[in-house]
């Protein structure tokens, strides 16, 4: 996907900010960010400083639009969840919730409206039904051939070559047409066939895929125990990196209703930004929250929802034989010498190179 997804309006409605034109502001007249600006403002205090001096300390949120955040907006995020757990941001002009118990609830609490994550209740009414061996034999085979192109190239950039191929290839397989024009179709955003308004995500699986991939090759030791893996296994890393670098890190709601959070109490008729890139390393929830474990015993990710739905099967296949097709074809692939991936984007991140030396 292209850097448009990070300056405002996303293709699919569960990742969607505000139009950038005049929207109505919350009641009375703008303050700064950390004091709310609604009639609930004594019950959605966002600081909560226990003497004097902690208010005066900090007094104003950060923003995870601030300039220079997109280079590694972990430490704003940190601030959020322990300091600001409910804040209005002028720059998103929304509500923000950082918190774990917060976002995941506010992903399918009713109360909250516009835009669903695949496999979330509203996703069962927009997808047909799906082959999944079917699936699985495409995906597979459309991973082996991208992976073979690439195998006698000194250097390669997994997410030019591979990430941004593999995902519209399985679904072009699937629906049988041709991969160029699938990519029209895809890029045109034209309904497929194949799941709806879900298989429109195929940006978001492919930034996904890309910091999968990353997060597996960082360590050569981590790599090689996927050879030949149960397919458990690799959904267990791949779950993990979800968590870790969602590649959706704000999805934007709405309140149709009064709703009580962590900071206190948001009115109904209110936008609300939901840090799902915050929520994911939020040591409430999980430990050692940095740190990429591919045998994590405490999993759990926001982007993608438990139901069923061909966008999230499509993913962790994706995920899988990507895996796969690149570590059979190139048992020696790892990182490029001196290379380390740098992620990048405030609205949805991944790494934007991933580069790699198919024959070690």
């Amino acid at each position: 996907m292209s850097d448009e997804s990070n300056q405002g309006i996303r293709q699919d409605g569960w990742a969607q900010l505000p139009p950038m034109g005049p929207t109505p502001a919350p009641p009375l007249s703008p303050r700064p960010r950390s004091v709310p600006t609604t009639p609930s403002a004594a019950r959605a205090r966002t600081a909560r400083p226990t003497t004097a001096e902690a208010a005066v300390a900090r007094t104003v949120a950060p923003s995870p639009l601030d300039p220079g955040v997109t280079r590694d907006p972990h430490g704003v995020h940190r601030v959020l969840r322990e300091e600001f757990p409910l804040t209005y941001d002028p720059l998103l002009r929304a509500w923000v919730l950082s918190r774990y118990a917060d976002v995941a609830a506010a992903l399918t609490d009713a109360r909250f409206t516009h835009g669903h994550r695949p496999g979330d209740p509203p996703c069962a009414q927009s997808h047909v039904e799906v082959d999944e061996a079917e699936l699985r034999s495409v995906t597979a085979r459309t991973a082996y051939v991208l992976a073979r192109r690439l195998v006698d190239r000194p250097q390669v950039d997994l997410v030019a070559d591979f990430c941004h191929r593999l995902p519209a290839g399985t679904v072009a397989a699937a629906v049988g047409v041709p991969y160029r024009d699938m990519m029209r179709l895809v890029r045109g955003r034209a309904a497929s066939a194949l799941a709806g308004q879900c298989t429109g995500q195929i940006s978001v699986r492919e930034k996904a895929l890309a910091s999968f991939l990353a997060n597996v090759l960082a360590d050569r030791a981590w790599a090689t125990t996927f050879q030949d893996a149960p397919a458990g296994r690799i959904a267990r890393a791949w779950t993990e990196s979800l968590r870790r670098d969602p590649p959706v890190q704000i999805a934007v709601r709405r309140t149709c209703a009064e709703v009580r959070v962590s900071g206190g109490t948001i009115p109904a008729g209110e936008s609300v930004a939901l840090l799902i890139g915050a929520a994911g390393r939020d040591p409430e929830r999980f430990r050692d929250p940095d740190r990429y474990d591919p045998q994590r015993d405490d999993p759990g990710q926001l982007t993608y929802g438990g139901g069923a739905c061909p966008a999230v099967l499509l993913a962790g296949l994706e995920a899988e034989y990507a895996l796969r097709a690149l570590l059979d074809t190139m048992p020696r692939l790892r990182l490029a010498d001196g290379f380390r991936p740098e992620r990048a984007g405030l609205i949805t991140r991944a790494p934007r190179t991933l580069l790699v030396r198919p024959g070690g």
